[in-house]
């Protein structure tokens, strides 16, 4: 029978009771939800509203179901509608009474508020945690081929040869605004709507603080409807998810690209690719391609959650029994991907002498070129349009710049000399580029001793 079956002559018939539960998703906020149990039980034995013998008879037989489903040995039944009521009905036949008067002062509107923040607080951990470990490998990966040059691109083109360190590492600062996304999110999370009751508290003389220390929230929210309708911390994870499987997308298209025979800049490791039923030279990349198929599914998480609450009035609607099943594919769809990534990168081969040979080709040069003659006085825009005449004799002739003769620079303008000879090196292109968070060699030494102290703070922050 329903818990809330007094006021009703009929039951829900078993379709509707199907597609009325929750259970099949919430069981798996069990540990939360006994949790929530167990602080609230302790506090109305502290606040005299329940004898002290019924609330360790209560905390007794939580700790025992857990057990119990923690061996796989609960039967859950599709006819308890959702886990709290699952857990209640066999803590009442287990214990009697004294489990009846579980539920007082208590709603199952602030228990599941109370559950879903507990389980975004561990699912935002689990994922700065590997938030951080591709990190590390990212950085890893940029030491072991530090000094590497490749070619930099806009719009797909040639543009200017950076480090192949320093294209690694733009990763390594996406993935840190991840990592800040994740740690907003889980500080969202971080309060105890336990308490709140229905929408608008309780007659009890509850002790909120209490609760919300022993669940280890930093802070108690403010008002009730509030508490019982607010969804925003799981829109702050979705987000935080949906931007991160974003970032990881980007960085599997350019996998993706580096492993293809055209560049052939880096070689995958054959655990993280797959071969063809029909063509036997096939290596491909399908786990790079996965993930950013992936990313599609966890971005429409977030916008089935915002779509399910822009319309909901105050307080709790059966609407937000949708908030979790999004949250938590999103959550675990992010983790796999992080891990999947992480493995990636460490067992792939950069290919440097192919990242050099392309670094050579398309003119990389012809910025800093133009660079030469502003310089030494003339305006850039008239250097631009000068560089811009050399290369096109380049196109002409098949070559490039650095294969020009010096009376082809001094025919193109007289402020060319014998130094311009420098100035078409790849090395020393990548080394001039010396400012705060440029391509340079120094630079991104800084970038890269900056990295492992952010790396530092993070793993500190979250153990």
């Amino acid at each position: 029978m329903a818990l809330w079956s007094g006021r009703f002559e009929q039951g829900v018939d078993a379709f509707t009771q199907r597609f009325g539960a929750s259970l099949p998703i919430d069981k798996a906020m069990y540990k939360q939800d006994i949790a929530g149990s167990r602080a609230h039980a302790n506090m109305l034995a502290a606040q005299g509203v329940i004898a002290t013998d019924d609330a360790a008879a209560i905390g007794k037989g939580l700790e025992k179901i857990e057990r119990s489903i923690d061996a796989g040995e609960f039967a859950f039944d599709i006819n308890d509608e959702d886990i709290h009521m699952a857990v209640e009905k066999v803590l009442t036949a287990d214990i009697g009474d004294a489990g009846a008067r579980l539920h007082t002062g208590r709603s199952r509107n602030d228990q599941v508020a109370t559950d879903a923040r507990l389980f975004a607080k561990e699912l935002c951990s689990e994922l700065m945690a590997h938030n951080v470990s591709l990190r590390r490998a990212l950085v890893a990966k940029a030491e072991e081929h530090f000094g590497t040059v490749m070619p930099g691109y806009t719009h797909m083109q040639h543009a200017q040869p950076v480090l192949f360190s320093h294209h690694m590492l733009a990763y390594f600062w996406m993935l840190t605004r991840d990592h800040v996304r994740l740690k907003a999110a889980f500080d969202a999370a971080d309060v105890s709507p336990l308490g709140s009751a229905a929408l608008a508290g309780t007659t009890y003389p509850l002790d909120r603080a209490m609760t919300a220390a022993e669940l280890g929230f930093a802070g108690m929210t403010e008002n009730s409807l509030d508490a019982v309708s607010d969804r925003d911390f799981l829109l702050d994870l979705d987000y935080a998810c949906a931007v991160s499987m974003m970032h990881l997308s980007r960085l599997c298209e350019e996998i993706i690209l580096w492993s293809s025979s055209e560049f052939g800049f880096i070689t995958l490791s054959d655990k993280y690719s797959t071969g063809s039923s029909i063509m036997p030279q096939k290596k491909n990349p399908d786990f790079a391609e996965l993930i950013r198929g992936k990313t599609g599914r966890v971005v429409g998480d977030l916008v089935g959650l915002l779509v399910t609450m822009k319309a909901l009035p105050l307080a709790y609607n059966k609407d937000l029994q949708e908030d979790k099943g999004g949250a938590i594919d999103a959550a675990h769809t992010l983790a796999d991907c992080l891990v999947c990534m992480d493995g990636m990168i460490e067992t792939m081969r950069v290919n440097e002498g192919a990242m050099l040979e392309q670094a050579k080709k398309g003119f990389l040069a012809a910025t800093d070129v133009a660079d030469y003659l502003a310089k030494k006085g003339m305006p850039f825009r008239a250097a631009h349009e000068v560089v811009g005449n050399l290369v096109l004799l380049c196109e002409k002739r098949g070559c490039d710049l650095d294969d020009l003769a010096l009376d082809d620079f001094k025919a193109a303008s007289e402020l060319f000399d014998d130094d311009i000879v420098s100035e078409l090196d790849l090395e020393s292109i990548v080394e001039a580029r010396t400012t705060y968070g440029g391509t340079g060699h120094e630079a991104v030494r800084v970038q890269l001793e900056r990295a492992h102290g952010v790396l530092e703070r993070d793993e500190q922050l979250h153990g």
